[in-house]
């Protein structure tokens, strides 16, 4: 990669940086106006959820509708929330004035380190989600990260950009872990690809199946272990490599409601981050497990808990599961009632996922 596309890269970053300062700046000095002047500060929130998402076929994702909602200090109930609010305003002000990244559980210990009343993790996370929403900008654009828990192996060379490793270059063959999904992967240009296919695989076990049984080398394939629900870094890799190395991508999830899931967040973007364009990869193709698959294959089930059918039940509802093969599948595990893992098909082997089901399922995707 030239040195002039660093430049560039490093520069845009910076300018996105500066963009979310003069953002909160505004938003800060519009709070204290109002206060001078007596006024109860408010703030419009886009309701996350659903029900407020509409498919825009320009971005080809599910983005936010016109529902909104406003948060305003004359509600007592809005005033905790409002304050943990303008507390992260200030601590991603920080972060950016300082160079400094953190992580979402630093952003919540930090926070009680400075007496804000946050009641878990998960209250945080959510105040954060709603200053990007307000913000316009994803989280990652005031420096807060999640922990690194997905992780890519294959034949590709990346070169990283970010200061302080610039022009390093790493093959992502030589770890058979696979290598953390981070910031600085995410950023990292593309130098040389010898992968032909991405499979995209939700379970750590799996994925080191995959490894172990040389899935990259008999399918020239990336292989990308999601850890569950994708995170934002993960998802905004397979973007990358989809747009610049225009690789299909196929997703392997748990024949489950929550595996279906993993996989509609990925393809088809999430409610929850709808605000957050372009990190979804509306060309993946999910492949599997199916709830049909379970049949098919005679893999062992277990029956649904109260949780699955609470997910189901979401579903059925969902509008992003209205088509198929989304419908059909989630139709499927409303009659059948029972789940299956990818690890199941170990029932016939441990090769079996990858010297059998592999081909016969690529094989059937081709053909569509």
């Amino acid at each position: 990669m030239k040195e002039g596309n660093q430049g560039e890269a490093v520069y845009k970053a910076d300018r996105v940086k500066q963009e979310v300062l003069e953002k909160l700046k505004v938003l800060g000095a519009r709070i204290v106006n109002d206060l001078k002047k007596e006024r109860w500060p408010s703030v419009e929130l886009p309701q996350r959820t659903t029900k407020n998402i509409v498919y825009d076929d320009s971005l080809r994702q599910y983005v936010l509708g016109s529902k909104r909602a406003v948060r305003t200090l004359s509600n007592i109930r809005h005033v905790r929330p409002f304050a943990q609010m303008v507390w992260l305003m200030k601590f991603a002000k920080q972060l950016i004035e300082s160079g400094k990244t953190s992580t979402l559980r630093d952003a919540y210990y930090v926070a009680l380190g400075e007496n804000v009343d946050f009641e878990d993790q998960d209250e945080s996370d959510d105040i954060i989600l709603e200053l990007e929403s307000v913000l316009g900008n994803p989280r990652e654009d005031f420096n807060v990260f999640p922990e690194e828990r997905a992780s890519i192996y294959g034949d590709l060379v990346i070169e990283y950009t970010i200061l302080g490793f610039r022009g390093n270059r790493i093959d992502l063959s030589t770890h058979p872990d696979g290598y953390a999904i981070g910031p600085a992967l995410t950023t990292a240009e593309f130098v040389r690809c010898g992968a032909e296919m991405v499979f995209v695989i939700e379970k750590g076990a799996v994925f080191s199946r995959f490894v172990e049984e040389r899935a990259d080398k008999k399918f020239k394939a990336l292989l990308i272990h999601t850890a569950g629900q994708s995170p934002r870094n993960c998802r905004k890799l397979i973007r990358r490599i989809k747009e610049e190395l225009n690789l299909p991508i196929y997703v392997f999830t748990d024949a489950d409601p929550y595996g279906v899931h993993i996989a509609s967040v990925l393809i088809h973007g999430s409610a929850l981050s709808a605000h957050i364009k372009q990190i979804n990869v509306p060309d993946a193709i999910w492949a599997g497990v199916y709830a049909t698959d379970i049949t098919k294959y005679k893999l062992p089930a277990m029956r649904f808990t109260e949780m699955d059918e609470k997910r189901l039940s979401e579903l059925l509802e969902d509008p992003r599961y209205q088509t198929d093969p989304w419908k059909r599948e989630v139709k499927y595990f409303e009659k059948l009632k029972r789940k299956a893992e990818l690890e199941a098909f170990s029932k016939y082997g441990l090769e079996f996922i990858v010297k059998d089901f592999l081909p016969e399922r690529l094989a059937e995707l081709q053909k569509r």
